[in-house]
């Protein structure tokens, strides 16, 4: 078994995004001593990413790396415990919540903030992990303003993807669509509006076979059309939009989710069908998934776990 200790804690907080940093800063001048497990990717998705401009703020804009670095600190400032290692197994039938850390560390938490975030799914391509954050995103709002009119390849066929590449429209010179299928499995109102826009090629029956670029980043893609015929398309941006796959496997047999994985949180507010138990960020939130909405839940998860306390008499 190893080291069969068991230690308890008031506010234990799972994954180290926005959702996690945000919860801990409040949690911790609440007093509640959180302790913070980052997790498999420290600072979440956003450390991926390279340049961020959309977080408010930061007026000249700063990378994925440097915020969470910033938000970590600030956390630690109130005295917040920050820890590596991750959840591999909990016991959410009772309080105090049983979670293994590392399947080793047992710990006895009075309340959980779950924020383990969602990843993005990839195509697991070589050249597209190569690329990543040098023209191949998965965070079309994200990152859509650095390829302001350029050409550029969006991946998936389903809601998501017609979003995307709509929203890319607004900001790109071209934008690709390229679909495994021959239809769309988005909504006739998304296709409509993909098919409406002129700037929208799709590309039916194609498959990405590598993603080309050199130092400066991505030039172009190599795709295969109808299993045989290979096409060259030159653009600098490759967006995925075949999905995401929240981090919740671990919490599932306590905690209600959609069919995706998806943890159910009560409307207005983080908490779950667990009492003690709350979710922020992506690894709850289907639709939005961007650093600013997951720090505003954070920040609702550390003030429903202190309310929830409180109520207690803790």
């Amino acid at each position: 078994m190893g080291n069969t200790s068991i230690e308890k804690v008031r506010c234990l907080v799972i994954g180290s995004g926005p959702a996690g940093f945000t919860a801990a800063i409040y949690a911790a001048r609440a007093n509640l001593k959180p302790v913070v497990y980052e997790g498999l990717q420290p600072g979440g998705q956003l450390t991926t990413t390279t340049e961020v401009d959309n977080f408010p703020g930061y007026p000249n804009g700063i990378t994925g790396t440097e915020l969470m670095e910033d938000l970590r600190n600030q956390s630690i400032r109130f005295g917040t415990d920050v820890r590596s290692g991750f959840a591999t197994k909990v016991d959410f039938s009772s309080r105090p919540f049983h979670v293994t850390i590392d399947e080793e560390k047992t710990l006895l938490a009075e309340t959980v903030i779950i924020a383990t975030g969602a990843a993005a799914k990839y195509l697991g391509l070589e050249s597209e992990e190569k690329f990543k954050g040098m023209g191949v995103s998965a965070c079309a709002t994200c990152d859509g303003f650095f390829y302001k009119n350029q050409d550029v390849v969006v991946v998936g066929g389903g809601d998501t993807a017609c979003e995307e590449a709509s929203y890319l429209a607004g900001i790109c010179k071209k934008v690709y669509l390229v679909v495994r299928k021959d239809y769309l499995r988005a909504s006739k109102a998304m296709q409509e509006r993909v098919f409406n826009t002129k700037n929208i090629e799709v590309l039916f029956n194609h498959a990405t076979k590598e993603i080309v670029g050199d130092n400066s980043g991505v030039n172009g893609a190599k795709l295969i059309k109808n299993g045989n015929e290979e096409v060259f398309v030159p653009i600098t941006g490759f967006f995925l939009a075949i999905g995401h796959h929240p981090n919740s496997d671990v919490f599932k047999q306590y905690v209600d989710t959609d069919e995706v994985g998806y943890i159910k949180t009560i409307p207005g507010s983080s908490k779950t069908n667990v009492p003690g138990v709350f979710a922020c960020g992506d690894v709850q939130d289907p639709n939005y998934r961007q650093a600013i909405t997951a720090a505003g839940s954070g920040c609702m998860a550390a003030l429903d776990a202190e309310r929830f306390l409180s109520a207690l008499g803790h």
